[in-house]
């Protein structure tokens, strides 16, 4: 991400944030104390907890920082694949994309719920809001006539459960031939003709 010469360039708040980011998704929230996260950004204890009084608000700010970072990739990633891959085609190399970066460790938001959702509420609400817009995303590739519908959800479920499958297989390529095998019955029947009773 960032070296040690890089990181002293931002102002302290954000080489917390960037560092908490680094830590917090490739370590795991729990497994990063604020004493590695204070030690890593190189700033003293008495400014961390000028910016962050608790871990908390912390991680709070990660995750608002992951999901704008994240939410600006995944629509730019849509579109620079929609030229090739039309509306909800874009979706599997998009996916690629992300699955092959090497610092690749799954959802940010799906892992922050599962270490933390019953202690934390506030980070299940942020993961909502997370799961919502990129559900908002999905549905601007369908067709108007889907947009509204449960399509975007069931796309917006199955990259989910893509994205932990992709944890945990030696390769992502499984779970990414079953979303393009969704996708495609979707398609398909986007172009079936109705029945007629």
């Amino acid at each position: 991400m960032f070296s040690s010469s890089e990181l002293k360039e931002h102002p302290p708040r954000e080489r917390i944030l960037l560092t908490a980011h680094k830590l917090f998704y490739s370590d795991g929230i729990r497994a990063t104390g604020i004493d590695r996260v204070i030690a890593e950004s190189g700033v003293a204890k008495v400014t961390f907890y000028r910016y962050f009084p608790s871990k908390n608000e912390l991680i709070q700010a990660y995750l608002t920082y992951r999901h704008e970072r994240w939410m600006d990739w995944f629509t730019g990633a849509l579109s620079r694949h929609s030229e090739r891959h039309p509306g909800i085609g874009a979706l599997v190399p998009a996916l690629r994309e992300w699955f092959d970066d090497e610092g690749f460790r799954g959802c940010a938001f799906i892992n922050s719920v599962v270490e933390l959702g019953v202690a934390q509420p506030e980070v299940v609400v942020i993961a909502r809001k997370h799961k919502a817009r990129m559900t908002d995303a999905i549905a601007a590739l369908l067709p108007a006539s889907d947009a509204d519908s449960v399509t975007a959800h069931a796309v917006a479920l199955a990259i989910d459960g893509a994205v932990v499958q992709a944890q945990y297989l030696q390769s992502s390529e499984a779970a990414l031939i079953s979303v393009e095998h969704l996708l495609r019955s979707i398609q398909r029947s986007q172009f079936a003709p109705l029945s007629q009773n």
